[in-house]
């Protein structure tokens, strides 16, 4: 054997070297995984659990004998399908509404000069700076001399308010890194703004609609303070005003009470799972300057 194949042998036998940054990066991420991971499995084993099981046995034992008639249980006495079905109709409304609105102003201030182009943009970026919590007093004597109350307008035109100017500021970015031409070549085949909006600009800023859909849906579902101010009828209460109260007369029950939240936090999962593979994409796209 000569000294060359000897040496290229012995490269053979030697092992690649680990990456231990890499390493260490990846047990970093399980722990910040079991760590947001095990709340989730503690209300959900607890929501099948009956009373007497959950004082005698560990936070994180499966369930023995699940309990599943915890969850029709705290549904009927919580009163969920009438809070229920009420943020459901505000955010099938609020959601695909602020979306398309959003996009439209955000199409408009990107790619159609006009005089106050630059104002009007910092305007609305203005809007994003603003909590919400110090509006809620002005916020409650504008819509109550609106008279609108414990209505579905009361709080979905709020909830357009505070949710179109961030979402105009990450599609207008994203708008302006498309390159001019596309809209420019339709414009001399006679396309209106409108028809280059739809057949050009939604399409491609399809991932960045669905990640801020995501975004909207978790903080629509979730709102509760402005809820509260402006849903006074308990009929019109949405789910995170349902889950307080129910918390509030049972929450000695603890069975019921894990499968009331498991029932809250469910859709906004659902929603996050069928559109996560568009929501690091279309975040990212959003967030380049063009």
């Amino acid at each position: 054997m000569t000294a060359t194949s000897a040496s290229l042998f012995d490269n053979r036998l030697e092992k690649p070297q680990r990456d231990w940054v890499l390493v260490a990066l990846w047990i970093s991420l399980a722990l910040v995984a079991l760590i947001w991971v095990a709340p989730f499995v503690f209300i959900v084993f607890t929501s099948l659990k009956s009373n007497a099981a959950v004082m005698g046995t560990s936070a994180f034992s499966p369930p023995v004998d699940p309990k599943f008639a915890n969850y029709t249980g705290a549904w009927d006495r919580g009163r969920f399908n009438t809070t229920f079905f009420n943020s459901v109709i505000i955010t099938a409304i609020k959601v695909p509404l602020g979306l398309f609105i959003s996009a439209m102003a955000a199409y408009a201030l990107a790619k159609i000069p006009f005089t106050g182009r630059k104002m009007l943009l910092l305007a609305i970026l203005f809007g994003t700076m603003i909590p919400f919590q110090v509006m809620l007093a002005p916020l409650f004597t504008l819509v109550n001399g609106l008279h609108l109350i414990d209505t579905y307008p009361g709080v979905i035109l709020p909830y357009l308010a505070f949710g179109i100017p961030y979402q105009v500021f990450i599609l207008q970015s994203f708008f302006r890194g498309i390159p001019k031409e596309l809209s420019e070549a339709a414009r001399i085949d006679g396309a209106s703004h409108f028809t280059i909006f739809r057949r050009i600009f939604l399409p491609v800023s399809l991932p960045v609609l669905a990640a801020l859909l995501i975004l909207d849906f978790v903080s629509t579902w979730n709102e509760f303070a402005m809820a509260l101010v402006l849903l006074q009828d308990r009929d019109m209460w949405t789910l995170p005003l349902g889950l307080s109260a129910f918390q509030g007369q049972f929450s000695r029950d603890y069975g019921q009470l894990n499968a009331a939240i498991v029932m809250t936090v469910l859709p906004a999962a659902i929603v996050y799972l069928i559109f996560q593979r568009y929501f690091v994409s279309g975040l990212t796209s959003g967030a380049v300057k063009g």
